[in-house]
């Protein structure tokens, strides 16, 4: 849910003397980053034409958790994006400190794309393979020159974790709300000398990666226990987002942490009422669940599991959170909503894909479980293939008898109606024809 190597690393001395830096107040932006990102087509290009980007330095090296790197966005306020230049230099943050409105010619310099993540910088080769390398330090001032103009106050953009975009790579942004998991605090930012991942979370538990560099002056800092706002630089790596901070001074953890609101339950109201495996259409499959009980059951964390034939583990499973059940009321669950409701004239309450626990073809075994890992209800025997016993519903179905009012944790064959195309040891010899052989939605 972005290789950082180039990012987090060893800076073994910092205390440098700030160097005296020229200004440049000749300079005119011709390019904005928009455009720039819009020359990029594939690999690595190089930028032949004299252009100039305007940008504003948003990362640190002060502390060490950057690391030959310079992050940039476009504007201080309400970037529309920004981009990485790789530079084999340390202590930018004395030539380059946050805030910086620098001029970056572009001539000469190759642009490249990795994880969705824009940079430019020097060309780095291996095995034939090309990519954006460091920038080599003497060619730094041929190409990156700061404004005369006063540093930038920068104002992060405030979002929520699920507001995170490709957009917002390499620009500075800000969480409220968060706090590290539980499991993870009395834990330091990173171990020494690795690149490490603390985990932060929302009130409504939604998670970002922090990533730290064990070579940070802060590395050995144990993680605040508290609830706050945090500061840093978006990044990539794979498909997950991550964000990196500056220093200690991007956090403000002051607030107690969120309560947490316990909506996980147990229950033996709520079971399997109907199974389905249409004769006529494997398309009309589905499971049914019912809520026998007078109040409404959410099933967060809940599971259904399928165990295939005989397979004696889990062939596949359903998460069932986010499903709520009515008192004295069912859900359904089928591999194809579409399909579902061209047969039954209705949607079903959870679309669950082939293969699944709705998509049984009679001689397998299903399982509700709570969320505490407890076996609320069970259909067949677990590690017997339905075929040609008294779990069978092959072309036909399995449907709960109305007097059953709890979830069985052991198949009981003495609660069901069963049909099918073989009629063997006790079930009925009925193929079902859907819909009208089928009550899905519906238990008397």
């Amino acid at each position: 849910m972005l290789n950082l190597v180039y990012n987090l690393g060893c800076a073994p001395d910092k205390n440098f003397e700030t160097p005296d830096n020229l200004c440049n107040a000749d300079l005119v932006a011709t390019i904005s980053l928009e455009d720039l990102k819009n020359i990029y087509v594939d690999g690595v290009i190089e930028i032949q034409e004299d252009l100039v980007l305007e940008a504003i330095v948003i990362s640190s090296d002060k502390e060490g958790n950057f690391f030959s790197v310079l992050h940039c966005q476009d504007k201080p306020i309400n970037p529309s994006g920004g981009i990485q230049l790789e530079v084999d230099l340390q202590n930018l943050h004395l030539q380059y400190p946050v805030g910086s409105k620098v001029f970056i010619k572009l001539k000469g310099l190759y642009l490249g794309k990795s994880k969705d993540t824009y940079k430019i910088g020097g060309l780095f080769t291996s095995f034939g393979n090309l990519s954006v390398g460091r920038l080599p330090a003497l060619s730094l001032k041929e190409h990156v020159f700061l404004s005369c103009e006063e540093q930038q106050e920068l104002e992060p953009t405030v979002i929520e974790i699920p507001q995170i975009s490709d957009q917002l790579i390499n620009t500075l942004v800000r969480f409220n709300d968060v706090e590290f998991l539980e499991e993870e605090l009395q834990l330091t930012f990173a171990e020494e000398k690795e690149e490490t991942g603390r985990t932060l979370q929302s009130c409504d538990e939604d998670i970002l990666k922090l990533v730290n560099s064990g070579y940070s002056n802060f590395y050995d800092s144990i993680l605040p226990n508290l609830n706050g706002t945090i500061t840093g630089v978006l990044s990539k790596s794979s498909k997950d987002y991550q964000l990196i901070i500056r220093s200690l001074d991007d956090l403000n953890f002051n607030k107690e942490r969120c309560v947490e609101e316990i909506t996980e339950f147990t229950s033996d109201a709520i079971f399997i009422s109907e199974l389905a495996d249409p004769n006529n259409t494997s398309l009309g499959r589905f499971v049914e669940l019912y809520n026998a009980s007078d109040s409404t059951l959410v099933l967060n964390k809940w599971t259904l599991q399928r165990y295939t034939n005989g397979n004696i583990e889990v062939s596949s499973e359903v998460n069932l959170s986010g499903l709520e059940v009515a008192p004295q009321s069912t859900i359904v669950i089928a591999p194809s909503a579409d399909n579902f409701n061209s047969i039954y004239g209705f949607l079903p309450n959870l679309e669950v894909g082939i293969n699944s626990p709705a998509d049984s073809n009679g001689d397998d075994n299903l399982i509700l479980v709570d969320p505490f890992g407890k076996i609320i209800d069970v259909f067949g025997v677990v590690g017997e293939d339905g075929s040609g016993t008294n779990h069978e519903f092959e072309d036909g179905r399995a449907v709960r008898k109305s007097e059953v009012q709890n979830g069985n944790p052991v198949y009981d064959f003495s609660e069901w109606i069963i049909t099918n195309d073989s009629g063997e040891d006790g079930t009925i010899n009925n193929p079902g024809v859907a819909p009208e052989s089928y009550t899905p939605g519906v238990h008397n």
